[in-house]
């Protein structure tokens, strides 16, 4: 049987999400392009790889046998480029990181810049990601490097501590709780809001109002933190947003920002690694860099 490497790192993607939807995703494939990878697969080597339920998807004991056999190779591949990346001039490298969007959008630009360039040779696969995923992500070995939210579950992972994050509400200056102090995110679900067209962090604002049994009403979708802050200085209606974003549109807007009370919207962004040994030079030294940069 030949399985391609593109092959072996969608079987482990599906594996560890235990779907082929999310696992197709974490490896940039559509769903079509994975389902058919898989099933051929499974037709070269004449075996059943996956079960496939209404609860998702779970390996067999020779799909089993395949993911741990692609871990291998996957983390030897990576140990080799990085091995030899050291020695060959023209050689060009990567390192693979998953990050939460407070992080990408507010804190690793900065953190990237003067290591990128004092390292020409080495480029970043940046991938944005809920902070669970990114967990899972790195624990099963797709990432290298993570940044993540520390209330998500970690305890297969090291990690160093890398920010802050607080997120706050952007509204109007003659907003009713504008100036009253913090509120909590339950006072807001009556206003409209204003969010971001997708990623992660809409998701976790999301997934809060669901765990108030709510939804958001949601009155337009942007795709920058200043639209965000833009529209709601004009009153059209209320945005979340990270607390750095926030106080930098505030030079250009008409907003008041809003301290939120609730635990969830302080958030501890964590560095996290699966094995610092298993870091291959370049991730080990991107790794350092962004530890020693932490705030």
């Amino acid at each position: 049987m030949r399985f391609d490497l593109t092959d072996l790192r969608l079987f482990l993607a599906v594996v560890d999400a235990g779907s082929i939807t999310h696992g197709a995703a974490d490896v940039g494939l559509s769903l079509p392009a994975a389902s058919e990878r898989l099933r051929d697969m499974e037709a070269t080597g004449e075996v059943t790889l996956l079960n496939r339920g209404r609860r998702g998807i779970a390996p067999t004991e020779a799909g089993e046998m395949l993911a741990h056999h692609a871990r291998k190779i996957l983390h030897q591949m990576a140990q080799m480029r990085g091995d030899i990346g050291q020695y060959a001039k023209g050689l060009r490298t990567s390192v693979r990181i998953f990050a939460n969007t407070a992080a990408i959008t507010e804190f690793l630009p900065e953190r990237f810049g003067s290591w990128m360039a004092a390292h020409p040779q080495i480029d970043v696969d940046l991938k944005e990601r809920e902070s669970g995923e990114v967990a899972r992500n790195v624990s099963a070995g797709f990432a290298e490097i993570g940044v993540l939210s520390s209330a998500v579950e970690t305890d297969n992972l090291i990690l160093r501590p890398f920010a802050t994050d607080r997120l706050v509400c952007v509204a109007s200056r003659e907003h009713p709780l504008a100036g009253n102090g913090p509120v909590l995110f339950a006072d807001l679900l009556g206003d409209p809001f204003i969010g971001m067209a997708g990623g992660a962090l809409q998701d976790h604002i999301e997934g809060q109002a669901s765990r108030l049994a709510t939804k958001m009403k949601m009155r337009v979708r942007l795709r920058s933190f200043q639209g965000i802050c833009r529209m709601a200085g004009a009153g059209t209606g209320v945005g979340i947003i990270p607390e750095s974003a926030a106080k930098r549109c505030q030079r250009s807007t008409q907003i008041a920002i809003i301290r939120l009370r609730d635990e969830w919207a302080t958030r501890r962004l964590s560095l996290c690694v699966r094995d610092e040994g298993e870091l291959t030079p370049p991730a080990k030294a991107l790794f350092d860099h962004l530890s020693h940069t932490a705030k």
